[in-house]
C-alpha cells in the first residue's frame, strides 16, 4: 500500500498550489506519485452530452470505463472504503499517494492556510504533522508556503524513507 498524505485547508488557502509544487519536487526526485482529491461538489461531469460514456451512464451502467492510447478513464459510484484502501485500489504502482481534501482520514495531513483568522484545522482533527502558513505560524514543523521544496523534503524523510524512488 503506497504511503499517503493529505493536504488538508479551508477553501482558497492554496491546497491546490502547493500539492502541485510538492508533486513536481517529489517528481523530480524519481518517485512514482498519484494525486487524490475530494471535492464537495456534486453532478460533476466528464462526459461531453452525447458521447459513448455519456450514453452508458444514461443507460444505467454502475461504472464506465474509457481507455485511450494515452489515459484511462473510470467514473463510478464513489467506493464504500476508507482512503488508503481508495489509494491501494486506483494506484497501487506509486511510490506515495498525495491527497487534497480528506481532513478526516485517518492519515497524516499537511495544514495550509492563507487566512490568519481562520481556525487552525491542527487543533481540530488528529494527524497533522506540519502547517503550511502565510504568514507562517509559531512551531514546528512550519513553513511558508513558498516551502515547497522543504515539505517535499519532510514528506520523502517522514514517509518516503528508506524506499528507492521506481523512476
Amino acid at each position: 500500500m503506497p504511503p499517503l498524505i493529505a493536504f488538508i485547508g479551508w477553501h482558497d488557502s492554496g491546497k491546490t498550489t502547493l500539492v502541485r509544487q510538492v508533486l513536481t519536487h517529489l517528481r523530480d526526485r524519481g518517485y512514482v506519485v498519484a494525486v487524490i482529491k475530494s471535492t464537495k461538489e456534486r453532478g460533476i461531469a466528464c462526459d461531453r452530452p452525447g458521447s459513448d460514456t455519456a450514453r452508458y451512464r444514461e443507460a444505467g451502467a454502475d461504472g464506465v470505463a474509457l481507455l485511450a492510447p494515452d489515459r484511462l478513464i473510470v467514473q463510478s459510484e464513489p467506493p464504500a472504503c476508507d482512503l488508503p484502501v481508495l489509494a491501494e485500489r486506483l494506484f497501487p504502482e506509486a511510490d506515495i499517494v498525495l491527497a487534497e481534501g480528506f481532513k478526516h482520514a485517518d492519515v497524516p495531513k499537511i495544514e495550509v492556510r492563507r487566512d490568519s483568522t481562520a481556525p487552525l484545522l491542527r487543533d481540530q482533527v488528529p494527524g497533522v504533522i506540519a502547517v503550511a502558513a502565510e504568514p507562517p505560524l509559531d512551531g514546528e514543523p512550519c513553513f511558508r508556503l513558498d516551502q515547497s521544496r522543504e515539505i517535499a523534503a519532510l514528506i520523502e524523510a517522514r514517509l518516503l524513507g528508506g524506499r528507492a524512488a521506481k523512476r
